[in-house]
């Protein structure tokens, strides 16, 4: 298990421009935001209650990377979009976005909901997917911990602003986010349909996936202080079922909604699995883009 620091400090920073796509589906449509830049594509699927800008201070330490990220069916832009909502319907679209926009070569990066949508992705290995960068993910099977009652609760998170403002401040960060993410934070949970709601805590989260090894280029990272899935969880759950070679990365000081909170400490994680793909780290390309233009851009 390895112990990172929660923050690195960033200044001035350049972002990637997205453009927006629409993904047609059998029973609607998606609208994907679509980075274009190097090497394989992140494609970014966020935690429960989250959006595709949750991933956006992960992305603006990513420049120059070929990136994708959506609201997951039943949420914020997709919130019409009829059910099914569970993780098999979830990994379905994403499947279905990646050959809709003829992508290659993929490293999936889920974070908690997202995450166990990561999993089943890795165990059914399409031919495109490259490798998986799992953020405090749920575990493949609940632990014991995880009762009918504490699902039922649960479930009634986000049944209003009040609501979703105590979940956020008590169980979801471990310090206050800045007020333009908590508002987004608070906006986000409360987009979507009240199936997409429910689903997760009375029948995604209790999921078994079953005892498959998933054989992929893996990262975890989890937030030392979460309280969703603790790490020594993650240890016991989840780190069996994946290479070898995973270590398990604590960002210290850190709750469970890492994309706020860390993303330096997320992106890091991105280009780890992107560099054992052999692909350079953001880093490394700003470093020749920066030797090209004379060494004057700006530092992130």
């Amino acid at each position: 298990m390895l112990a990172t620091g929660s923050v690195r400090s960033v200044g001035s920073m350049k972002t990637n421009a997205s453009q927006a796509r629409t993904v047609p589906l059998v029973d609607g449509s998606i609208t994907v935001q679509h980075h274009a830049g190097d090497g394989p594509t992140s494609l970014f699927l966020h935690y429960w209650g989250g959006s595709a800008a949750t991933w956006q201070p992960v992305q603006d330490r990513l420049v120059g990377r070929s990136m994708v990220a959506w609201d997951q069916r039943g949420w914020g832009a997709q919130a019409g979009l009829v059910g099914p909502y569970g993780l098999e319907a979830l990994a379905d679209d994403v499947e279905t976005v990646v050959s809709r926009l003829a992508l290659r070569d993929v490293v999936v990066v889920g974070h908690s909901q997202g995450g166990k949508v990561a999993q089943i992705l890795g165990r059914r290995r399409p031919v495109w997917l490259q490798g998986l960068v799992l953020v405090a993910p749920a575990p493949p099977r609940p632990p014991e911990w995880l009762t009918a009652e504490y699902r039922d609760q649960l479930a009634h998170a986000y049944d209003t602003p009040e609501t979703i403002a105590q979940a956020l401040e008590t169980v979801l960060t471990a310090s206050p986010l800045p007020s333009p993410l908590r508002e987004q934070v608070i906006r986000d949970s409360a987009s979507t349909h009240p199936s997409a709601r429910r689903e997760w805590p009375l029948r995604g989260i209790a999921a078994d996936l079953g005892p498959g090894p998933i054989d992929l280029p893996t990262a975890l990272v989890v937030g030392e202080r979460d309280r969703v899935e603790p790490p020594d969880t993650l240890e016991e759950l989840l780190l069996p079922t994946l290479p070898e070679a995973t270590r398990l990365t604590v960002v210290l000081g850190a709750g469970h909604l890492l994309p706020l909170e860390a993303p330096a400490s997320v992106a890091e994680a991105v280009d780890s699995v992107l560099a054992g793909l052999g692909f350079p780290t953001a880093d490394d390309q700003f470093d020749r883009r920066s030797s090209a233009a004379g060494g004057n851009m700006p530092r992130r």
